[in-house]
């Protein structure tokens, strides 16, 4: 990944499906920064001489199409301009790359409902006949479609629920970002004790030492708690990368493994990074998976009273859940994370490269928190899954990590909304003891999700045919539905140990609709057996 910094002199361009904003947003940031704006859709009106539905009517997409390529070639050589898109100008490769040579492109997306309602009455759309239901088809192919050429442009906005005045704001931001590294798309976290930044780009594993300095991060010691595996694989162009920049990396080992992360584990960390010569200022770095992360925070929370703390996730899970939010801990035999604390990471680096080299059984696990994140906050990622599977692995990132930063900046200490998060835990971290951490904990999280819907549907809180989509689902990224060699009494027992409960109560996360999921108290101990018994195939004891 190369840096550089975008000047006065370079173009701004936004892209993205119709509908987004593109042009609304284009004219107020061309004001802001005192620039010419340049819609393309309206000079191609003009050499025309007609509406771009005549135009299509008339001359045919095509020549539509071989007008945009050649527009976008004369503007990628033109200076310091605002330019707005067609929905489809950018899926030509060619006039990507010269746009994106001319400067940043940032993407403009928004959900289909929104889109939707936003062209509601709009009759210039060839692209877009029909009513409602067959315009949201329409819709959801065309993004399926476009879906490489849009994952191509690092740069996103999302328009959602934004005033044009608010999406300028978010756009500025990320304009900032894109000073920093090109092609690196930078999220915002507001925490407690301050802000901190996700940076997510494919090769950014190496910069993560220039990222650090641009932090005002103190060149010297740096501790890199990880395990044998995953140093192989990762650690050399981190430690070359924090080299480079001035710091002096050790690599501090832990046991690979659920299994492993206890007190003990944790305790052994600190001599090392004694004899890594840390101080109060030097950073401890995660490089790993969640397991990783938890036992790195919760010593860098505890070493010296509390040391700089960086996040690098390794595997899918832990890029879209465990390294955002500050949570950190370790598992007592009673049950999971049962000792812990809040420690908000000063950086968190994620590198969709590193994916590369996750088995695929790992990838798959990491699939379920992203269908839980499409489930509490984000239909469209959710409804993409189910219709065509993932796409670019960067922008699946992305979209499950902004559902998370949404719901902790909210809640950051876990007192109301966040607790939404643990939707299918309690009984994935109840399933996950029980068989001693033989199950994945996104295989755990999968089972869960599936029984809190069939809790949900019980209860008549959740209309039976979601709680087959999310079964369907869940099934189709290759995770368990159903699991065999667990007793029903013994993953009840479990769950008395859950850090959610409220006294001796249990309390659940289950789905009333996409986007809108609940907590409920006790909702009766026949209810939970007859949710766990649905995931349970057989229910005898586990053999030794």
């Amino acid at each position: 990944m190369v840096t550089r910094a975008y000047t006065s002199t370079d173009n701004i361009t936004l892209t993205g499906f119709m509908g987004t904003g593109k042009t609304t947003v284009g004219r107020l940031l061309a004001q802001q920064l005192n620039r010419p704006f340049v819609d393309l859709d309206e000079q191609i009106e003009q050499h025309f001489g007609k509406s771009v539905a005549e135009i299509f009517a008339d001359e045919g997409e095509p020549a539509f199409r071989l007008a945009e390529i050649r527009l976008c070639s004369q503007l990628a050589e033109q200076e310091g301009l605002i330019i707005s898109t067609g929905g489809g100008a950018l899926v030509n490769p060619a006039s990507r790359h010269a746009l994106t040579e001319s400067g940043p492109v940032v993407c403009l997306t928004a959900t289909i409902e929104e889109i939707l309602a936003r062209l509601h009455g709009s009759a210039d759309r060839p692209l877009l006949p029909g009513d409602a239901a067959e315009q949201g088809k329409r819709i959801r192919d065309l993004l399926y479609t476009r879906r490489h050429a849009y994952a191509a442009i690092p740069l996103r906005v999302d328009t959602t629920g934004r005033t044009p005045d608010e999406i300028v704001d978010a756009l500025l931001a990320t304009l900032a970002g894109y000073e920093e590294a090109a092609g690196m798309t930078r999220i915002p976290v507001a925490a407690p004790d301050g802000e901190y930044d996700i940076c997510v780009g494919e090769g950014l594993l190496e910069q993560t030492g220039t990222l650090l300095l641009n932090r005002g991060m103190r060149p010297g010691p740096a501790a890199i708690v990880t395990n044998d595996q995953i140093a192989e694989l990762s650690a050399a162009p981190l430690m070359a990368g924090l080299r480079t920049a001035g710091f002096e990396p050790t690599l501090c080992i832990v046991p690979e493994g659920e299994a492993h992360k206890t007190l003990e584990t944790v305790a052994d960390l600190y001599p090392q990074f004694l004899a890594a010569g840390l101080d109060r200022k030097s950073p401890v770095i995660s490089l790993g998976g969640g397991v990783v992360g938890d036992m790195a925070g919760y010593a860098a929370a505890s070493f010296l009273r509390g040391v700089p703390f960086v996040q690098i996730p390794t595997s899918l899970l832990a890029m879209v859940d465990a390294s955002v939010g500050g949570k950190t801990g370790v598992d007592l035999p009673q049950g999971k994370n049962l000792v812990g604390a809040f420690k908000q990471p000063a950086l968190v680096v994620i590198d969709p490269d590193v994916l590369h080299t996750l088995p695929a059984a790992e990838f798959r696990a990491g699939l379920a928190e992203v269908i839980k994140h499409g489930i509490i906050g984000a239909p469209d990622l959710f409804t993409a899954l189910e219709e065509h599977g993932p796409t670019s692995m960067t922008h699946l990132v992305i979209d499950a990590v902004r559902v998370k930063v949404e719901v902790v900046e909210e809640d950051p200490f876990e007192q109301g909304r966040r607790a939404t998060l643990n939707l299918g835990h309690t009984f994935g971290h109840a399933l996950e003891t029980v068989g001693e951490f033989s199950l994945r904990h996104g295989e755990a999280v999968a089972l869960g999700l599936v029984a809190a819907a069939n809790m949900a549907v019980e209860l008549g809180r959740c209309p039976e045919e979601l709680a087959m989509r999310i079964r369907n689902l869940v099934d189709r990224m290759g995770l368990p539905i159903q699991i065999s060699g667990y007793d029903t009494n013994a993953v009840l027992a479990a769950m008395r140990y859950d850090k959610k409960r409220a006294g001796k109560t249990l309390r659940f996360i289950i789905p009333q609709a996409l986007g809108d999921v609940v907590m409920i108290d006790d909702p009766g101990e026949a209810v939970v057996r007859r949710a766990v018994e649905s995931i349970l195939i057989g229910r005898e004891k586990i053999k030794d």
